[in-house]
């Protein structure tokens, strides 16, 4: 496993780790698979988790958590399990629809070139039956939803569509991640109240500044292959004033998730995991090295985090009001 695969071999993709649990576990045949929907990179499928089971966190407070029952006052367990399977289907089926739009860029650039299909691992058809197969799970887990959730669920495929075109004609291809990859925000609230409201609306422009955010810092590792291949991203607009940028998009994310705590009057200890969360968000800012792509990962990677002091904190909100 600890060859980089090529189009002689299989192997591991080179930005993936080595030695990861899936390939224990599955056969040989199925490591393409498992690199094609990103299975030994959990992740992606994290960040796009984490706007999901924040508006699940919230969505009791838009109820009035008082006039609840108890087991209502917190998140839904079986809507966060549904979320859960959720994200790691649509995210697999995501990053198979981008590696085949992208297979001739990725071809180019030395980070992706290893990936299935530039490798040779998987063939075009292959890779889209997977993808369908993938999308199924996500349409089996979506219909468990109310018929409001099912249609605004639907409606996020637009975006998710033209996202891995955007590199191609815009400066700012994150910005379509974040519309993508925040939907969840949507999906976690309406999934309670069968509506939506201001609270979804800030909650979700709270997200898309995060992910253009920690997007801009993963796409630090490529931008020279970038430029060679003319992929834009907002790494390479950004350039040197990553940092002051990061501040602004941080900045901005933090005030709207505020913003999204009052208009459901969460109890103050929940805006204790979000201080924390803001606060890790400067730490990355602070010791971020742009040209360095080893680094630049870590601190993608470290995003989880986040998730994880918001989500806490909201939970811990939802406590309090059961203790009071």
């Amino acid at each position: 496993m600890e060859d980089v695969q090529s189009k002689g071999r299989q192997g591991r993709v080179a930005d993936a780790p080595s030695g990861h649990w899936v390939y224990a576990a599955l056969p040989r045949a199925a490591w393409p698979y498992a690199q094609l929907a990103r299975w030994d990179r959990p992740i992606g499928w994290w960040l796009l988790l984490w706007p999901c089971w924040w508006a699940a966190a919230l969505a009791p407070f838009g109820h009035g958590t008082a006039t609840l029952p108890v087991a209502a006052q917190l998140p839904d367990p079986w809507h966060m399990a549904l979320f859960l399977v959720g994200a790691i289907a649509m995210r697999g089926a995501g990053c198979t629809y981008n590696d085949l739009v992208d297979r001739n860029i990725d071809d180019q650039v030395a980070r992706t070139r290893s990936r299935p299909l530039p490798s040779g691992q998987v063939t075009p058809f292959q890779a889209k039956a997977f993808l369908v197969a993938q999308a199924l799970v996500g349409f089996l887990v979506l219909i468990q939803f109310n018929s409001t959730a099912i249609w605004v669920g639907i409606a996020s495929l637009a975006v998710v569509a033209i996202y891995p075109f955007a590199k191609r004609f815009t400066d700012w291809p994150q910005l379509f991640l974040g519309l993508a990859f925040s939907w969840g925000a949507f999906m976690g609230w309406v999934a309670v109240h069968a509506s939506l409201g201001v609270t979804p609306f800030l909650l979700y422009a709270g997200c898309i500044l995060w992910t253009i955010g920690y997007d801009t810092i993963y796409a630090h590792q490529d931008k020279e292959d970038d430029a060679l291949v003319g992929v834009r991203s907002t790494a390479r607009l950004f350039g040197e004033k990553t940092k002051p940028a990061l501040l602004i998009l941080y900045g901005g994310m933090v005030i709207l998730l505020a913003a999204s705590f009052a208009s459901t009057q969460v109890p103050l200890i929940a805006y204790v995991g979000l201080i924390a969360a803001g606060l890790h968000m400067a730490n990355q800012i602070r010791v971020l090295d742009i040209d360095d792509a080893d680094q630049c990962l870590a601190l993608f990677k470290s995003n989880t985090v986040v998730g994880w002091l918001i989500f806490g904190g909201l939970v811990a909100g939802s406590l309090w009001m059961l203790a009071t």
